[in-house]
C-alpha cells in the first residue's frame, strides 16, 4: 500500500471518528451555532432600522443585505471553537499519546479533526444562510460563478480558521482553556465591518478594524453576493487565509510532532 493510501485511509478513519463524536454530542455545536443566529435576529429586529440609516439604506431590508456575509463568517468563527475543544480533550485524555504509539499515518490524525471541523463549519455556513433568506436575505444580481467564488472563500476560510483552532487545542491544558483561547475567532468579527461600516469608525481604530483578518473576507463575500466593489480585498482575504492555514498547521503539526513530557 503507497503511502498517500494510507494516509488517505486513516485520514478517512479519523474523520468517520470524529464526526461521530460530534453527533454524539450535538449540544455544543447548538450552543457555537446558537451566537451567530442569535446576532442576526437582534441586529435585523432590533437594531435594523436605525442601523440601516447609518450605511445610507432606507429600510431593514438594506440592512440584512449588509449584515449576512459578516455573520455567515462570523458562524465560521463561532463553529471551529468546536475543533479546539474536541483536540483537547483528546490530549488530556491521553487518546492523542496513544494515537502516536499505533501504526498509522501521524499526519492522519490532525487531518481528521481539520477535515471534521471544515465540514461542520460548512454545515453552520448553509444552516445560517438558511435563516438570513427566511427572514428577507436575497442576492439576486450575483451570478453562478459569483456564487461558487463566495462558497470558495467560506471553505477557504473555515479551513484557515480549524487549523488555528486546532493549534489552539493542542496547545491548551485542557478542554475549556481551549474553548477560552479561541474565544477571539468570535470576537474579531464585532471589531470589524460586519455591522457597521469601517469609515463610521473612530479614525484611529479604522486600520486595525480595516486590516484584521474578517473584514477583507466580509467585504470580499458582499461585493461578490451583492455585486458592490471588492477591489484589493480579494486578494488580501485570499493572503489572509493562506497565512493563517499555513500557521495553523505548523503550530499543531509541531505540537503534535513534540515528544510528550
Amino acid at each position: 500500500m503507497s503511502t498517500f493510501t494510507l494516509a488517505a485511509r486513516d485520514s478517512a478513519t479519523m474523520l468517520r471518528r470524529n464526526l461521530l463524536h460530534a453527533r454524539r454530542y450535538p449540544s455544543l455545536t447548538l450552543n457555537l451555532l446558537l451566537t451567530p443566529v442569535m446576532l442576526l435576529l437582534l441586529f435585523v429586529y432590533i437594531f435594523g432600522n436605525t442601523m440601516s440609516a447609518g450605511i445610507g439604506g432606507g429600510d431593514r431590508s438594506a440592512y440584512i443585505a449588509y449584515l449576512v456575509p459578516g455573520i455567515l463568517l462570523m458562524t465560521i468563527g463561532s463553529t471551529v471553537i468546536g475543533a479546539a475543544v474536541s483536540v483537547s480533550t483528546d490530549m488530556s485524555e491521553g487518546i492523542i499519546a496513544r494515537f502516536r504509539t499505533m501504526a498509522i499515518h501521524r499526519g492522519s490524525v490532525l487531518v481528521g479533526h481539520v477535515v471534521g471541523g471544515v465540514l461542520q463549519s460548512v454545515a453552520s455556513v448553509v444552516l445560517v444562510g438558511a435563516v438570513a433568506v427566511a427572514i428577507g436575505f436575497r442576492s439576486t444580481d450575483a451570478t453562478a460563478l459569483e456564487w461558487l467564488a463566495a462558497f470558495g472563500l467560506l471553505v477557504l476560510f473555515a479551513l484557515a480558521l480549524t487549523w488555528i483552532a486546532v493549534g489552539m487545542g493542542m496547545a491548551s491544558p485542557n478542554a475549556e482553556a481551549a474553548g477560552n483561547s479561541a474565544m477571539p475567532l468570535i470576537l474579531l468579527p464585532l471589531i470589524s465591518s460586519a455591522f457597521t461600516p469601517v469609515d463610521a469608525m473612530p479614525g484611529w481604530f479604522q486600520p486595525i478594524a480595516q486590516y484584521q483578518p474578517f473584514t477583507p473576507a466580509i467585504e470580499t463575500l458582499r461585493g461578490l453576493l451583492l455585486g458592490s466593489g471588492i477591489g484589493y480585498n480579494g486578494w488580501l482575504a485570499v493572503a489572509w487565509c493562506l497565512a493563517l492555514t499555513a500557521l495553523g498547521y505548523f503550530w499543531s503539526t509541531s505540537t503534535f510532532n513534540r515528544d510528550p513530557k
